[in-house]
């Protein structure tokens, strides 16, 4: 009894499959779907290639995509959902650049998968790949030296940095781009592929207290011990200077014209740096000259040595 019903249905389905094949509606739908869109052929022998477009394969690609935004959306929703604010925003900026080749591996897949010669489309196309890979080749160096700085944490946003003997602090990292700005609110757009290309100093990776010193430059037969002790006098009365580490005088040369001091003190924001170091050298100009304490000029010594008459 269960046979024969079995066999029932499967004949009903047979027959319906046969009346929709044989239906206009479906011609129909076949003739659309395999209407080619563009059919091309070029090259012989073994260098021949046959591009075919159909509808079917167009629609194919649309379902596909479709398919792989979602589950993109889910990934990235499933991935960033206890992460912190600041890190989805840098692994948004990888992800949205990294959903764009995995969409351009998909598509390719899938053409390949349903036939379409895909070794013809780079044939084809190989000359205008090249030239476009050499003039993005700074881009890409770009982008993916923007990947490497989101994924180390090398430098975030508010960290003072130097490269080029260019100072600034950092406001924002995109994927291609860094922009700082310099203590004259003059904004720097740093291409990412700089950082690895040049040495980069982050004045603030090991927190945001630096050590700064001052070079000065004494006549020979002054007293050192009043010229150390007016240089920590200075660095300790400035209220920009921290009380610990506390500051120090360091002796440092006898030079050509003059013995020469660095007062080594510690700041909270370098990025100010220049303006305390400009009070104190006004406060040691000012207690040297009270204290009778030259600060030399280069001196050089000439010896004219004169040929005597014959």
């Amino acid at each position: 009894m269960q046979d024969t019903v079995t066999e029932k249905i499967g004949e009903e389905v047979n027959s319906v499959s046969e009346a929709i094949k044989e239906s206009s509606f479906w011609q129909t739908l076949v003739e659309f779907l395999e209407f080619k869109i563009f059919d091309y052929s070029y090259g012989t022998g073994e260098d021949a290639y046959h591009i075919t477009l159909k509808i079917k394969y167009i629609l194919l690609v649309i379902i596909v995509m479709f398919a792989t935004s979602y589950f993109l959306r889910w990934t990235k929703k499933l991935v960033t959902r206890k992460m912190r604010e600041e890190d989805k925003v840098k692994f948004n900026t990888v992800f949205s650049f990294a959903r764009w080749i995995i969409y351009i591996i998909v598509m390719l897949v899938v053409f390949d998968a349903v036939g379409f010669d895909v070794t013809g489309i780079f044939a084809a196309s190989a000359a205008l790949l090249i030239g476009i890979g050499l003039a993005l080749q700074t881009l890409f160096q770009d982008i993916i030296s923007g990947i490497f700085i989101l994924v180390d944490q090398s430098v975030h946003a508010g960290d003072i940095i130097e490269l080029d003997g260019k100072v600034g602090r950092v406001v924002e990292i995109k994927l291609r781009t860094t922009r700082a700005v310099t203590i004259d609110n003059k904004v720097m757009v740093i291409p990412n592929h700089l950082y690895l290309t040049n040495s980069l100093y982050n004045w603030t990776q090991n927190g945001k207290t630096t050590r700064e010193h001052i070079t000065i430059g004494v006549a020979y037969g002054s007293d050192i011990d009043l010229v150390k002790r007016l240089l920590l006098e200075v660095a300790v009365n400035n209220q920009q200077v921290l009380d610990f580490p506390e500051p120090m005088v360091l002796f440092t040369n006898f030079g050509d014209s003059a013995l020469e001091f660095k007062l080594v003190f510690t700041l909270n924001d370098s990025f100010m740096a220049a303006i305390p170091k400009s009070d104190m050298r006004f406060s040691i100009d000012k207690l040297f000259k009270e204290h009778n304490i030259t600060i030399p000029f280069p001196q050089r010594d000439i010896h004219i040595i004169s040929k005597p008459k014959v």
